[in-house]
């Protein structure tokens, strides 16, 4: 454990004494440090730049490839003894690097391309590495993961998702045991000693979620994040600790990173206790029921944010509906907290785009990723009211036992780095934050993907009917087509629409998570159709069967701007990889949700002048791009408002007693 102190405070890091290593919390930068840094575009790798290091690592390949296989992880092991006193340096590096590219090329089949030694390099200087999708990050990530962890840094490699985990680990496991190094992955209802057996390899493989709700469990455990009740707790002898089941915050490596610790960053991470409702189940459906007769403008203002206020004629149009109920809605206070929570279930959180039903339960589906979020809940009654609304079976309300967001939690890490395709965006708030850079990696092929004009439609019937024209179109040309939705209801709506015209195709969403892997494979293939909600975050790698490369490659259709650049792009990206040809387009609408909330004039305005569908030019795409800009600084706000509640809440915990870090 030592040796890994020495070499990360080598390289200028301030470390915690003590076993299970971590940071100890810091502040963002201020505002003028972010000016100073000169954060004001991305860094690139220029030739004169990577030409020593990549010169370096080929110096040493004609040695490495002399090697016996046995003899491979002792000569890593050489390799990385010097930083141990030096650091990452370039020179010691590239040693390291020859070695894990060798053993690479033995049992994965795969040499890593020059991008990737420099984007491995990139992760060990504590950086972001942007490369386009398809640039093979997953294998680039292994040179920085193999040199790290055989330092005896504790490397966790952080994914979006069980699924992604699993297939990484499973298929860098040869590598890893090649080398000497032990590998562990961490999944969705794995027992604690499990998981503290998982944690103890060399390399682990967990999705963020797994990984910060279990780093929150040892909290718990050793009493850092204790409030008074439990404090009292384990002072009358119950609830004893239990050993920690991770070894530290070493190094992380996150893969999409600026979903993790952007997109993902809104709220914080809560384990919570369930405690017995003082509801009665009933008031949640009077809630829904008189928020249902509430008239939007009138009663009620819906805000941008998802927040939703009465205006003073709602309070007492709410006061006159309530007025029989009498209990907790004679209360003026208690009646306005209900009320707004159930016009928040029925006007803002929608079925099919914000959750689905699974097994008579609402489950939660990340807007980003489309991914069912099983064990994730709505606080303060939200929740509640949604499974009212659905006419669910109501769950008790929950207390928080403990609470982190990813900013804090992600900034405790010795070594922090990630890669991604899409972070140009948010480069000063992942500075700002995480004090995190952003080198820009070339792409080891020239782009061969072109971009169509986007097609604007007055409404969604005739926007539905063009792409699945354009669709068949162009499946039928022997190509292969994607088509984006933004939740699962338009991928059904689509995949309802194909299937009439007796098209085939597959579906995929939150409900085919399962699946994911056999859709993704055929989704490649010549005529293929495939209809999936956000791309974004899911990792996955849509390969072209020769005939399709011929004619043209993928063709991916958006049928939604997101108000995320980002995730769009994310989607664009997947045509086109690592020299494939490809084309994308954008089919939209004038009545799409990010118009509505960031166009609202301009959108009202075009509903009554009912234009022409068609081609666009380049004064739409800058309309989109200021709309996307707006919901951006939005969405920025809330995450910065999330970070001063956390700190809020530390603050109260240390009056009750938690101990300082």
């Amino acid at each position: 454990m030592s040796d890994v102190r020495a070499l990360l405070a080598g390289r200028g890091l301030a470390v915690s004494d003590g076993s299970y290593l971590e940071r100890d919390d810091k502040a963002p930068l201020a505002l003028e440090e972010l000016l100073r840094s000169g954060i004001s575009h991305l860094a690139f790798l220029a030739p004169n730049h990577r030409r020593p290091f990549l010169a370096l690592t080929q110096s040493h390949e004609a040695q490495v490839m002399t090697l016996a296989n046995e003899e491979l992880a002792n000569a890593l092991r050489q390799a990385v003894r010097p930083m141990q006193k030096h650091g990452f340096k370039d020179a010691l590096l590239a040693q390291a690097f020859a070695v894990v590219r060798e053993a690479s090329r033995r049992v994965l089949g795969m040499r890593h391309h020059d991008v990737q030694l420099l984007a491995g390099r990139t992760l060990l200087q504590g950086k972001i590495a942007e490369m386009a999708t398809g640039e093979g990050k997953t294998l680039a990530a292994t040179l920085a993961v193999c040199t790290a962890a055989a330092t005896g840094a504790a490397v966790h490699v952080v994914t979006v998702n069980d699924y992604l985990a699993s297939r990484d680990a499973e298929q860098n496991t040869p590598l890893f045991q090649l080398l000497g190094l032990s590998v562990g992955i961490v999944i969705q209802d794995m027992s604690p000693e499990d998981r503290r057996q998982q944690y103890a390899c060399d390399i682990v493989y967990v999705s963020n979620k797994e990984l910060t709700f279990d780093y929150l469990k040892d909290q718990l455990a050793v009493g850092s994040t204790l409030g008074i009740h439990q404090q009292l707790r384990r002072l009358q002898g119950e609830g004893r600790p239990s050993p920690a089941l991770l070894r530290g915050l070493h190094v992380a490596i996150v893969d999409e990173v600026d979903s993790v610790l952007i997109d993902e960053a809104r709220t914080p991470l809560i384990i919570s206790e369930s405690i017995p409702d003082d509801l009665d189940p009933q008031i949640y459906s009077q809630g829904i029921a008189m928020a249902r007769q509430l008239i939007t403008g009138t009663d009620f203002i819906h805000g941008k944010d998802k927040t939703i206020w009465l205006t003073q004629q709602g309070l007492a149009r709410s006061h006159e509906l309530a007025a029989s109920l009498g209990g907790v809605w004679s209360s003026a206070l208690w009646r306005k907290e209900l009320i707004q929570k159930a016009l928040s279930a029925v006007h803002v959180f929608h079925y099919d785009q914000h959750y689905i039903i699974v097994e008579g339960k609402v489950q939660i589906v990340d807007e980003f990723t489309g991914r069912v979020m099983p064990d994730r809940t709505w606080e303060r009654g939200l929740h509640q009211m949604i499974e009212a609304k659905e006419q669910c079976e109501i769950t008790g309300q929950r207390k928080t036992l403990a609470q982190i967001t990813y900013q804090r939690f992600f900034g405790r890490y010795l070594l922090l780095a990630g890669m991604t395709g899409t972070a140009k965006e948010v480069e000063p708030e992942l500075k700002r934050v995480y004090d995190l850079s952003v080198v820009r990696i070339p792409t080891h092929k020239t782009s061969r993907r072109y971009r169509l004009p986007d097609s604007v439609y007055a409404n969604s019937e005739s926007r539905w009917q063009a792409i699945v024209e354009r669709a068949e179109v162009i499946a039928n040309s022997g190509r292969a087509v994607l088509i984006g939705t933004r939740s699962v209801a338009d991928s059904e709506t689509l995949g309802t629409l194909l299937t009439a015209r007796g098209t085939v195709h597959r579906v995929l969403n939150a409900r085919q998570d399962q699946s994911e892997a056999d859709a993704v494979a055929q989704a490649g293939q010549a005529y293929a159709i495939t209809v999936a909600t956000n791309m974004a975050g899911r990792g996955t790698d849509i390969k072209l069967a020769a005939t399709v490369e011929a004619k043209g490659g993928l063709h991916v259709i958006l049928t939604e701007f997101h108000e995320s650049s980002r995730v769009d792009r994310q989607l664009f990206g997947r045509s086109a990889r690592q020299g494939d040809p490809g084309s994308a387009e954008a089919m939209v609408c004038w009545q799409d949700e990010l118009f509505k909330r960031y166009l609202p004039i301009l959108s009202r305005l075009i509903k009554q002048l009912r234009p022409q569908s068609g081609h666009t030019g380049r004064w739409f795409r800058g309309l989109v791009a200021y709309a996307q800009w707006q919901s951006e600084r939005e969405n920025r706000r809330m995450r910065l408002e999330t970070v001063k509640r956390d700190r809020k809440w530390l603050e109260t915990l240390g009056f009750v007693g938690k101990a300082k870090k």
